[in-house]
């Protein structure tokens, strides 16, 4: 059983108080949720085990403020909103095993600068890493990317480089609109006629 004092300490991460680096295995996870469950906080800020997989939970980390590293283990998939506000986050290694980084997961991330993608990628969310983070290279040329969803990169003013791999199926709505600084990159046949357009706009 977990102290009062560690439940705390654990409704911290959601409230973000204090926390600087996390590093999370998913081990210890369900315990830890329970205790989360003990101090009445909401199951969908939890992260939660479905007999099989582990996932990062939606809004885990939702504003969590003074975060600055995160290194995630053993997870499939970074769930919606885990991480959305976290103003001072900078870096994120995510590592082989996770599938899908969920809708909104970095949303508002100013201060990122840097995100290891795992081989094992075949999605990026709706609105992912969407509004001024501060990443300038994105190279997914080794993942195993399918989906690239609406906005996933949208208005993310320092982005300079962008590698997309051949796996790439489907490419949403403006997922780079607003990446003034984006260089040229060459065009394959997508199946988006709006962004095929406005990624060939920056190549003008």
């Amino acid at each position: 059983m977990f102290t009062n004092d560690f439940k705390r300490l654990l409704v911290g991460f959601v409230m973000g108080d204090t926390l600087m680096t996390l590093r999370l295995a998913t081990k210890s996870w369900k315990r830890v949720a329970d205790a989360f469950i003990d101090e009445g906080v909401r199951s969908g800020e939890l992260i939660v085990h479905n007999g099989k997989d582990i996932e990062m939970a939606d809004s885990i980390l939702d504003k969590c403020k003074f975060l600055r590293v995160i290194f995630l283990l053993n997870i499939k998939k970074v769930g919606e909103y885990s991480c959305w506000h976290a103003d001072n986050l900078v870096v994120v290694d995510i590592p082989d095993g996770v599938e899908s980084i969920g809708d909104s997961a970095f949303n508002q991330c100013h201060s990122l600068t840097a995100v290891s993608f795992p081989t094992t990628s075949t999605r990026i969310g709706d609105f992912a890493f969407y509004d001024r983070s501060s990443l300038d290279n994105v190279d997914l040329l080794h993942t195993n990317l399918r989906e690239l969803d609406r906005e996933a990169f949208r208005d993310c003013s320092e982005l300079k480089s962008m590698m997309i791999p051949d796996s790439l199926q489907t490419l949403g709505d403006w997922v780079f609109i607003d990446c003034s600084k984006l260089v040229p990159f060459i065009i394959k046949t997508y199946d988006n006629d709006a962004v095929v357009a406005h990624l060939r706009s920056l190549q003008n």
